[in-house]
């Protein structure tokens, strides 16, 4: 792979929906007016067996293509599907719950095209709550130390003496190289994404940009975040409306991840926390709020994570 091999500063992006109502349509508006000073290459809007209508009558976004499936292959797989349809040099997964400022979409592409972006692989911005407050944009690598203390809310506790996974706003007072972006604005290297083989698609839904950002770092491409590229994410749209199953696929990801990148001593302790303390400590929350649905939700959560570790040859 030739590092500055890129012929152009086009841009393919990708977005996969399942059931975000309105929030799709929002975000494809403002991808319109971000492209507007870039050279977009194509759009694809990938539904995961939507049962809200929200892929119909979409807004008219130049080269927009809608791709449905019959079922939910999940957010790595989906993704891929799509990247894999375009020829632009860079693709830019994103969220259907954002809204891209204006000049995002020409910042990231712009320092990823530059002198000192030219090292980079992948490229996230300045990740912003409706309200515009700082929200998550940036993350450390897991580690059995920082995903421990985040179960024990150590990391609150002692802010400053245990380091949390997630980068504090003050962290990220300026652009520069981290660990990892967020998913919900993930711009790649179309020739570092096809080394890759794109996501893993054994990670159904959630840290598959962290393990992305992982390879790529061990290939020497690291990750930059860069505040000029601002985009607004209101976050959790689909999971919220997923009766606990982003919170299985949440620990089922998290545990796939620690087994392929950890030992496994490290792995089984994570496991162990999660099923000892982790788990007991989320039913007890739901079951003090009152609240039955979320209840029932978190005990199917728990039941299936349970099952996912008693299925032979897994994790």
């Amino acid at each position: 792979m030739n590092r500055g091999s890129t012929e152009s500063g086009t841009l393919d992006v990708v977005i996969v929906n399942w059931n975000t109502g309105t929030y799709l349509r929002r975000c494809l508006d403002s991808l319109r007016v971000a492209s507007e000073s870039i050279e977009l290459g194509r759009a694809f809007v990938v539904d995961n067996a939507s049962t809200d209508n929200s892929a119909d009558d979409l807004p008219d976004v130049p080269s927009l293509t809608v791709l449905r499936n019959r079922l939910n292959i999940g957010f790595a797989a989906a993704c891929n599907q799509a990247a894999r349809l375009g020829t632009a040099s860079y693709v830019l997964f994103l969220n259907p719950d954002t809204v891209l400022m204006p000049e995002a979409l020409r910042a990231a592409v712009g320092f990823m095209e530059s002198e000192s972006g030219a090292c980079y692989g992948v490229c996230g911005g300045l990740v912003l709550g409706e309200d515009g407050s700082p929200g998550f944009s940036a993350s450390r690598f897991p580690t059995l130390t920082n995903v421990t203390a985040g179960l024990l809310r150590l990391d609150r506790l002692a802010p400053r003496g245990i380091a949390s996974r997630h980068l504090r706003a003050d962290e990220l007072s300026a652009s520069g190289p981290v660990d990892q972006v967020i998913g919900a604005f993930f711009l790649v290297r179309r020739d570092l994404f096809e080394r890759l083989d794109g996501f893993d698609e054994r990670y159904f839904l959630y840290f598959e940009e962290v393990d992305f950002c992982l390879r790529a770092r061990d290939l020497g491409w690291p990750t930059y975040f860069l505040r000029e590229a601002r985009v607004h994410h209101v976050g959790n749209v689909s999971a919220h409306r997923s009766g606990g199953q982003a919170l299985y696929h949440s620990l089922r990801s998290r545990t796939l991840f620690a087994f392929r990148h950890w030992s496994r001593v490290s792995a089984w302790a994570v496991v162990l926390v999660t099923v000892a303390v982790e788990l007991p400590a989320r039913l007890a929350r739901a079951a003090m709020r009152g609240n039955r649905s979320e209840l029932i939700a978190v005990s199917r959560a728990c039941g299936s994570y349970l099952r996912f570790l008693g299925r032979p040859g897994r994790p």
